[in-house]
């Protein structure tokens, strides 16, 4: 791999960005035992030719030297690497902190622990529901409930913090008040409140996960109301639901400004789901140092800063302030990523982006599709995977 060359001495004009990236995702795998329908890898996943555990510690190197902070081991399931602890070897060498993200089903207490004594930092444990039986509808994995809570409670044992993350759609958000007490249950310190983002298998499962809009508001409800109540013994991060808003988020806390996304095989991104706007050339760290691909690199710089923007972005108050919303949800609903976020109500498209959500939640909900089967619903279309003993 290129040896990472100073900051100081990058090719090129001055960098549109002068910081380093806060944190960085590190796609190990797209493989997985799950089978979400909202899960965020692209629909079209790249097999094989995943970068080795030598290529993810010089990546590591390469990141710490820039400045990054925050390390999180995603996927997939990144517990699928059977060198996953030399993969962490590298990125303990290189400063970082680090947090693995995972289902948890294919964990053992033996492999939590070695990780913990490598100097892992932090577990982010997903559920898809508290109720058993939904839950493994949901990923498609027989088992799945049972193994997690079994893995949250090693988590505790060995004294790793924890985040329970739990995605937020109409098929379990009833179910919102029992997912947060179950995080204080399990010994969480944290949990996520992700409502759906609506690209890749989300998008294409939208109808059949979509809330309504009375749905979406008790949730906020639900969850400020616990906020106080648990305050001192669980933080909150909520992700809000885009099709009920007024005003756009910064996409990754704007497009090049905080955050990178490196795939299994080595491309660069400034957003995990990015990789389907047209026209966007995307570097790799096996062609190009880390830190000149964060300065220089055209996936960067395509929409990064306020120069890009077209109105009414470009005249927009706000437009250093939410760097117009995501331009994936953009290219999905307008067919140009350069537009205006629908989810913004000064969008020529807002109306018919919240239309949409109006129409679709109040439908019966059709099956899923799931991310690694064609058909319905796997509990009668095929046979669930088992937990492994």
């Amino acid at each position: 791999m290129t040896e990472l060359k100073p900051l100081d001495n990058l090719d090129g004009a001055a960098p549109a960005c002068t910081r380093a990236p806060l944190g960085l995702l590190a796609e190990l795998t797209y493989r997985c035992p799950l089978q979400c329908p909202y899960c965020s890898n692209p629909l079209q996943m790249e097999r094989g030719n995943e970068l080795t555990a030598a290529e993810w510690r010089e990546v590591f190197r390469q990141a710490g030297e820039l400045g990054v902070l925050q390390l999180h081991l995603s996927g997939g399931e990144p517990a699928l690497r059977s060198d996953l602890e030399d993969i962490l070897e590298g990125a303990v060498a290189a400063g970082l902190y680090t947090n693995l993200i995972t289902s948890g089903v294919t964990l053992t207490r033996e492999r939590l622990a070695r990780l913990k004594t490598i100097g892992l930092d932090h577990v982010q444990l997903s559920i898809q529901d508290v109720d058993p039986d939904n839950a493994e509808r949901i990923c498609g994995y027989r088992g799945g409930a049972a193994k997690k809570r079994q893995v949250a409670r090693w988590i505790g044992e060995i004294d790793l913090p924890l985040t329970l993350n739990v995605v937020v759609h109409r098929q379990n958000i009833e179910r919102l008040p029992e997912m947060i007490d179950y995080a204080v249950e399990i010994g969480a310190g944290r949990i996520e409140v992700a409502h759906t983002q609506y690209y890749a298998w989300a998008l294409r499962n939208r109808a059949a996960l979509i809330p309504t809009r009375e749905q979406f508001l008790k949730s906020v409800e639900i969850t400020n109301a616990a906020k106080e109540r648990l305050k001192g013994i669980l933080v909150f991060d909520v992700v809000a639901h885009d099709h009920y808003a007024v005003r756009p988020k910064p996409c990754m806390g704007g497009w090049g400004r905080n955050f990178i996304d490196i795939t299994p095989t080595g491309k660069v991104l400034p957003c995990h789901a990015c990789q389907d706007i047209p026209g966007l050339t995307i570097d790799s760290v096996r062609d190009r140092p880390l830190a000149d691909i964060w300065f220089h690199g055209a996936a960067f710089e395509k929409y990064r800063g306020t120069s890009w923007m077209k109105e009414p972005c470009r005249s927009c108050e706000r437009r250093e302030i939410d760097w117009g919303g995501c331009r994936c949800q953009a290219l999905a609903m307008t067919g140009d990523a350069a537009n205006a976020d629908p989810a913004c109500s000064k969008s020529p498209w807002h109306a018919e982006f919240a239309a949409i959500a109006e129409r679709e939640a109040h439908a019966p909900p059709p099956p899923f599709v799931y991310r690694r089967l064609s058909g319905a619903d796997p509990l009668s279309a095929a046979p669930l995977q088992n937990v492994p003993a």
